[in-house]
């Protein structure tokens, strides 16, 4: 799981539909963008982000931060996923799949070298696949991933994976794990780093920057800048500023609505509204009362507004959304009007659940932009249907130890990034504790279709009922708006599951 800041984005078309495994000449040459005209290749390029890692791994809790700053630029998968939805060969030449479905054949791309200067072989892929599974794992799809049963590297290009049951998702799965240097020392890696990327990390200078270095010993393209630098600020408008003195030329993810007018007036900036995964839930621990009981949680879902919270903080950007299914991904259906806003229905399913006369429950909420906005609004629509609710405010660190590890929680506000994450309500240990056997049969079955056709259809049925459970109030979609100097091009506008990558991008 990926989620913004704990010590834990025209729609996608039919490339998303069904996994596009293209050839890849290294990611300078498959970055979304192409600046036509001169520019600079010894440039640096500054970019402005709200979101600094808690550390240099993702597998350790490096949160969103470390993704949007490495990922694809520092380290590399054998697969990748470009920021248009397509998985694409990156460090795997090529791969083979048994009749079964259950044998997964890689052979490696050759002449990768580390940055360290070693070359790449199919040892280090073993030792990161074994990596991403281990016991202290905190990757985003480790859960996923543990359908890898056997791991061998018969020789030094060839990397064979059996799986213990069918994965229809495996080769997307991958592109989330990070091949590491097997020599590193997992504790030097929370501070350094020994990829494969167009770039080496330079310095990182807590809370406040991390540069990253063109590598010349680079196996494909090519970075189109000598030097990237994400500069880290505590606020939307501290980062809007930054912007506006030129301190940056791009910013990641624009979180202040209220500030786009100055740049969509002003000739001089570029406002790109891109596509985003990133829902913002307000999550029940559907395992105690009163959430345990469906009736309470679609009272909940019912008595707040969406719209006018997605209007109060976005103005005219995001969009409802009515499940954990962004537009982008294959299965998505509208499912808004499930549990719409309806102030009657709340009090009477309240009623109908024994709590005529309302409860009261804390809200976990994470200290950061928008969550303390959302849970002041939240606490006012629910005192309208006689509940009350005690905000809590607890920064990433504690809500990842609170709320996702220790399940210590009555209800929480957070972002959840990543697409094609509806499948972790059919896991009953995932933080919010939705139980569901039928729920979990179709999210088992549906990662053992044999066609993405079935697997939709089955998801599809998912969605669905996790939405008439109101598993969750998923509150809205957010826009995922990238703002930029006129004079840089090939950048990232989607940030699908937080990366950003930087190789392409040109300054003039």
């Amino acid at each position: 799981m990926k989620l913004k800041k704990p010590a834990v984005l025209g729609v996608a078309s039919a490339a998303v539909l069904s996994v596009a495994l293209t050839a890849c000449g290294g990611p300078g040459s498959s970055a979304d963008g192409s600046g036509g005209g001169q520019h600079d290749m010894d440039a640096t390029v500054d970019i402005g982000s709200l979101y600094e890692p808690q550390n240099l791994s993702n597998t350790a809790g490096g949160g969103q931060g470390v993704t949007e700053a490495l990922a694809g630029n520092v380290y590399e998968g054998l697969f990748q996923l470009t920021d248009k939805g397509d998985v694409v060969k990156l460090l795997a030449e090529d791969h083979k799949v048994s009749d079964d479905g259950l044998t997964y054949t890689f052979t490696l791309r050759d002449g990768v070298k580390f940055h360290s200067g070693k070359a790449l072989t199919s040892k280090d892929v073993k030792h990161s696949l074994e990596r991403v599974i281990a016991d202290d794992s905190q990757s985003a799809r480790k859960a996923n991933l543990e359908v890898m049963e056997e791991i061998e590297a018969p020789d030094a290009r060839t990397v064979e994976v059996i799986l213990s049951e069918k994965s229809i998702s495996f080769i997307y799965n991958l592109s989330y794990v990070w091949i590491v240097n097997a020599d590193s020392d997992p504790e030097k890696l929370k501070t350094s780093e020994d990829g494969t990327g167009p770039y080496t990390l330079g310095k990182w200078t807590r809370g406040s920057a991390l540069s990253l270095d063109r590598f010349d010993g680079y196996w494909g393209d090519a970075a189109q800048n000598k030097k990237a630098v994400f500069h880290y600020y505590k606020d939307a408008n501290a980062l809007n500023n930054a912007l506006l003195t030129n301190a940056v030329d791009v910013v990641t993810s624009q979180q202040s609505p209220d500030a786009l007018e100055q740049f969509e007036s002003n000739g001089d900036y570029q406002v790109n509204d891109g596509d985003s995964t990133t829902k913002l839930l307000l999550a029940f621990n559907d395992r105690v009362k009163p959430f345990k009981d469906t009736k309470v949680r679609q009272a909940v879902s019912a008595a707040i507004d969406d719209e006018k919270l997605l209007e109060s903080v976005w103005g005219g950007y995001g969009k409802p959304i009515g499940s954990m299914v962004p537009p982008t991904d294959p299965w998505y259906e509208d499912l808004t009007g499930v549990d719409a806003h309806d102030t009657a229905k709340a009090k009477t399913l309240l009623a109908e659940a024994g709590y005529g006369k309302g409860f009261s429950f804390t809200l976990d909420t994470p200290n950061y932009d928008p969550h303390p906005t959302a849970a002041t609004f939240i606490k006012s629509e629910l005192a309208k249907v006689g509940i009350t609710v005690k905000i809590n405010t607890i920064t990433p660190d504690e809500w990842y130890t609170k709320v996702y590890k220790n399940h210590d929680f009555e209800a929480t506000l957070q972002e959840h990034v990543n697409d094609r994450d509806l499948v972790w309500y059919g896991n009953p240990d995932f933080y919010w504790g939705y139980d569901d056997p039928q729920v979990t049969k179709w999210v088992k079955e549906a990662e053992q279709a044999d066609t993405t056709e079935e697997q939709t259809e089955l998801l599809k049925k998912v969605a669905r009922k996790t939405a008439e459970d109101a598993a969750s109030d998923w509150l809205y979609l957010y826009p995922q708006i990238v703002v930029a100097d006129k004079n840089l091009s090939g950048y990232p506008v989607n940030g699908l599951n937080s990366q950003f990558f930087v190789h392409g991008i040109k300054k003039s």
